[in-house]
Parts: structure tokens; C-alpha cells; sequence
């Protein structure tokens, strides 16, 4: 038990770091893509997400991992899912991006937590009349991962998935940089020549990008001291969040963030005199029949916010924040909105986007279409008055 302790404080301290250094938070990602075609943090996303699963998937094949969290398929990750994207954005920080901001001093969300709590609660509370007439209605198959019930080898199917994001990515790119070299030409030769070459063109900025990021890699931490201090470009973050994860998953599980909240609600609630291990979505489900107690996955979400306290005090980001009365609304709304949607889906960007579609869960493909579209109606409801690039 001490040894997987210290790999709860080790995983917990060096995620809260690489989310703070990194500015890596989900609604980012997707907002500011949206909003403004800047997807700076996306790209950390994405590298993120396609290097765990290719270690996870390695890991995996050669026998080294504690198991999957694949709930059943349904449209409740889709609904779910959609509740938690709309939740996330008007709240202001995804599930980790709440954990990390409550770590520099931002008060406003240590209150989205609170709440997120609240929509932990309510979920249970209701989960008896849900279970038969949301979940059961809605779920349509047994939760899998690919990895399991592929003929491809794990590591070799997630580096060919992996291979094929770069193409699709690449390609998006390269007909993005060629469109106006296509129109400034106005034939159909041109154009049907542009589209061929989009991926060729894509892959050299990616290579070229890359090369690029490394080489700033190299030249700012020449002096490491003055380099941990300055915020991470998001890749940077994404390697250490990469490394945490591995580890995680071949001694404990998939990294997850509001499952472990939800025991935390319990367990709290169990300090207050509640008889939280009658309920069954507690008892049965969160606890699985053991007692209401601290687990390990509580204990590194708890080491989240040191370990983002810690950066955010030696890069001088620390100070305790006191919201203001407008952002009220959106912490006690948006965290209800999150604790609930997480569980309705169930899971969140962390449990869904980030580890389910690393491990390839059905389940997690079907949630992460959810949370991107509750993202991508919010930011254009909250930019209606502006307009969104995209």
C-alpha cells in the first residue's frame, strides 16, 4: 500500500505541475479553437493524447498495466458528454483545468469544485430512478476497448491510429495553407492538384514545426532555472503529462479525475454524519461494496492541486484570487453542470478524451463527440455577440 501511495503523491504532484507550467486546460483547446482558430493548447491535446496511447497500447501488449475503465456504450456518454462540455465552458476550466486553478489561488474555482460536488450528490441521489429510465434505455453494448478485441497487436494498432491522426491532421493543414494559392489560380487543375498535395504539404509543416519546437526546447533550458519558472509551451507539458500517465497505468489504472471527486464527495459527506455507503451509486458502485473510505486514485487528484500550488508558487503565479460577483453564476451553474454531466456520460475530458480515447473505448469516442459539441455550442453562445471563427 506505501509504495502505491507514492506513486498516487509522485503522479499527482508531477500532473498538477506539467497542467499548471502548461496552461493545459481542455476548455482552452476547444474554446479558442472555436472562437478564434488558435489551437496553441489543442495541439498539446492532441500530442498528449496520441503519445499515451501509444505507450498504453505498448504497455498494454507486454502485460504491464493495472486495467481499463470502459463503461457501456450508449448515447449516455453523448448526452452526458454534451451536459459536461456546456458545463465546462461556462465554468471556465475543465475537470483537470479546475483542479490545476484551484491550485495557483483561484477561489472562484475551489467554489466550481463545491459545486461539482452538489451535481455528485444530486446524480446519486437520483441514480435509482436514473439507472432505469436513463441508463438502461440508453446503453446499447458492453463497454470495450479495441485493444482487447483487436487481431492488430495493442502497440502496433495505437501507432497506426496515432499514424492516421497525423495524416488527417496533416491534411487539414495542408489544404488550409494551399487554399489561397488555389484560388489565386481559379482552375480546376490547380485545385485538384492542391488537394492531392495537402497531406505531403501538412506533414512538412508538421515536420518543420517540430523540429522547430525542439530546437526552442533545447536553447531555453540551457538555463533549466530561468526556463521551469516561464510558462511551457503546451507540448512541453504534454510529454510530462505523457510520462505521469504510464506510470499510472501500469500501477494503478487510466488517469481519471471526476470519478475520484465523486468518492471524495462521499467520503466528505461520510465526515458530516451522512451514511453515504447506503446510497446506492456509492456503496455498491464508487466504494464497490468496500467501505466509504480514502482510495488511492482520491489520494493523487488530492496531489493534483499541491502539485500545481508548488509550480505556481516557483514560477511566482500564486496568489490567492477572490472572484468576482459576475463569475459567481458561472462557477455554481457551470460546476453543477460539470458534477452532474460527468456521471450522467459517464466520465469527463480527463476520463473520456484524453485516457478513453488513448485506451480506445467505444464508449469514450461516442462521449468526446458530446463534450466537444457542448463546447462548441457554449463558446457560441457566450461569443453570440462577436461572432466565432469557426
Amino acid at each position: 500500500m506505501v509504495p502505491t501511495l507514492l506513486v498516487a503523491a509522485v503522479v499527482g504532484l508531477g500532473l498538477g505541475a506539467f497542467l499548471q507550467k502548461g496552461r493545459f486546460c481542455f476548455v482552452n483547446a476547444f474554446r479558442d479553437f472555436f472562437a478564434y482558430k488558435d489551437y496553441r493548447v489543442t495541439k498539446g491535446v492532441i500530442a498528449a493524447t496520441l503519445l499515451t496511447m501509444v505507450f498504453w497500447g505498448i504497455a498494454y501488449q507486454l502485460g504491464y498495466y493495472q486495467g481499463f475503465w470502459t463503461p457501456g456504450w450508449g448515447l449516455t456518454g453523448l448526452f452526458g458528454g454534451f451536459i459536461f462540455g456546456v458545463g465546462m465552458t461556462y465554468a471556465g476550466g475543465c475537470a483537470s483545468g479546475t483542479l490545476y486553478r484551484a491550485g495557483e489561488g483561484y477561489l472562484q474555482f475551489w467554489l466550481t469544485l463545491l459545486f461539482m460536488g452538489v451535481g455528485y450528490a444530486v446524480f446519486t441521489a437520483a441514480f435509482p430512478t436514473l439507472q432505469s429510465a436513463y441508463f438502461q434505455p440508453l446503453t446499447f453494448g458492453e463497454g470495450l476497448s479495441l485493444f482487447t478485441i483487436s487481431p492488430i497487436p495493442a502497440g502496433l494498432l495505437a501507432v497506426g491510429v496515432a499514424v492516421l491522426a497525423l495524416l488527417v491532421y496533416a491534411t487539414l493543414i495542408g489544404r488550409q495553407t494551399n487554399t489561397a494559392k488555389a484560388e489565386e489560380r481559379s482552375t480546376v487543375a490547380s485545385v485538384q492538384l492542391t488537394t492531392l498535395l495537402a497531406p505531403v504539404v501538412g506533414l512538412r509543416q508538421f515536420a518543420s514545426g517540430t523540429a522547430a519546437y525542439f530546437r526552442s526546447l533545447v536553447q531555453a533550458w540551457r538555463n533549466p532555472i530561468a526556463a521551469s519558472k516561464q510558462p511551457w509551451d503546451p507540448r512541453t507539458a504534454a510529454l510530462g503529462i505523457t510520462a505521469m500517465a504510464v506510470l499510472w497505468f501500469t500501477q494503478v489504472s487510466i488517469v481519471g479525475i471526476t470519478g475520484p471527486e465523486a468518492r471524495w464527495t462521499g467520503y466528505l459527506l461520510s465526515q458530516a454524519g451522512v451514511d453515504a455507503g447506503s446510497f446506492e451509486y456509492w456503496g455498491s458502485i464508487l466504494f464497490q461494496g468496500q467501505g466509504v473510505g480514502v482510495t488511492v486514485d482520491m489520494v493523487m487528484i488530492g496531489f493534483v492541486i499541491v502539485g500545481a500550488a508548488i509550480a505556481a508558487l516557483w514560477s511566482g503565479d500564486f496568489s490567492l484570487r477572490v472572484p468576482k460577483r459576475r463569475r459567481l453564476p458561472n462557477a455554481v451553474a457551470g460546476g453543477f453542470l460539470m458534477g452532474a454531466g460527468s456521471r450522467l456520460a459517464p466520465g469527463c475530458n480527463i476520463g473520456n478524451i484524453y485516457s478513453g480515447i488513448a485506451e480506445l473505448s467505444v464508449h469514450s469516442f461516442i462521449a468526446t463527440i458530446g463534450i466537444v459539441a457542448g463546447v462548441y455550442v457554449m463558446t457560441h453562445w457566450i461569443y453570440r455577440d462577436v461572432g466565432c471563427a469557426i
